[in-house]
């Protein structure tokens, strides 16, 4: 520190905030949003967190300092080691004749309300999915939209709201022997399932979408005066304990469920958070096992997020992941190949 220049004594003091706050996201999966809730923010920011201490470590070989660049190089290592780390390197595609797809996606109710200026969104919604035929399809804010046709025998779907009527659909090519929905509680959002019947198997298919922030990229505005900034903070807080709420009640209907398990949804919240953290549970996490890249499926300001998931049961081999860079909604699908 004694030969450091007062600009790289400052630089090194900010690059020690930025490891301790990153250090402290490591403890955010196991800390209930009730409990802290704007700790909770923490969770969108630590891909960032991470892009930060690459920059710090290339600045520091940059100028030739090597003790320096241990502090963020030492959290890159604890990011890659305990699957922090945002970027995957390799994917995995396995070939199995007994293997069966599962595909999700939040349509945004068919570009109902033209976000996107093209007319045909339903249309082209519709021959994509087709076009990749996943033997399960989960989609979120859904509604029988027309122009949106799909070709699976069987479907359970529930939709709800007064303005704006939508809701989750799940499809499925095996016999669904039964279905249900969880009905969260003072929400738009939901979580719905379906068993169905595969080689005399019974797999239970949840669709889940936790509540929303409410908060779109458009609608954003940095110079938030201190009225603006206390209904930011409180939507923040009442969404995050809202996801609580929900992921809750959804752990407690899982528990009694006796069948393998897959879970796709939009979870509405990052891989570093509480929420995921028990959703995912004694799960495989598809991308995590086999996708590549960062798998974002949200685009925030061009902040590339992870936040829709497809997780499977153990007793399952993922042998695919992939992440579709498609703009037919906000979010883009993401569709998991699995084995006995």
């Amino acid at each position: 520190m004694k030969n450091l220049s007062f600009l790289n004594k400052v630089l090194f003091f900010v690059n020690n905030i930025f490891a301790l706050l990153f250090l402290a996201s490591f403890a955010l999966p196991y800390i209930p949003p009730r409990s802290f809730p704007l700790l909770s923010i923490m969770s969108l920011l630590v891909p960032l967190l991470i892009m930060v201490h690459l920059v710090f470590v290339l600045y520091w070989i940059l100028i030739g300092l090597k003790k320096q660049l241990l502090l963020s190089f030492l959290c890159l290592a604890a990011a890659v080691g305990f699957s922090f780390f945002p970027y995957k390197f390799n994917a995995k595609t396995v070939v199995s004749g007994n293997s069966f797809s599962v595909m999700n996606y939040n349509v945004r109710i068919f570009n109902r309300y033209e976000w996107i200026d093209n007319e045909h969104i339903p249309e082209e919604i519709s021959s994509f999915i087709e076009e990749q035929d996943p033997d399960l399809l989960s989609l979120q804010e859904y509604y029988p939209a027309k122009g949106f046709h799909v070709n699976y025998p069987y479907k359970y779907e529930k939709l709800d709201g007064n303005k704006t009527v939508m809701g989750l659909g799940l499809f499925s090519k095996y016999p669904i022997v039964n279905q249900g929905s969880l009905d969260f509680e003072h929400s738009n959002n939901n979580a719905i399932f379906i068993d169905i019947l595969k080689n005399e198997d019974t797999i239970r298919i949840y669709n889940i979408h936790l509540e929303s922030f409410g908060i779109k990229p458009d609608s954003v505005d940095l110079n938030l005066d201190e009225t603006r900034s206390k209904r930011l903070i409180y939507r923040l807080k009442r969404s995050f304990s809202k996801q609580q709420a929900q992921v809750e009640k959804f752990m407690m209907h899982k528990e009694k469920c006796g069948h393998k398990v897959i879970i796709s949804g939009d979870f509405n919240n990052t891989a570093y958070s509480w929420a995921y953290h028990k959703l995912k549970d004694d799960l495989k996490d598809t991308f995590l096992t086999s996708g590549k890249g960062f798998g974002k499926t949200y685009s925030f300001n061009k902040y590339p997020l992870r936040i829709d998931f497809i997780l499977s049961d153990k007793k399952f081999k993922v042998n695919q992941h992939q992440n579709f860079d498609i703009r037919l909604s906000d979010h883009e699908p993401i569709m998991a190949r699995m084995s006995y």
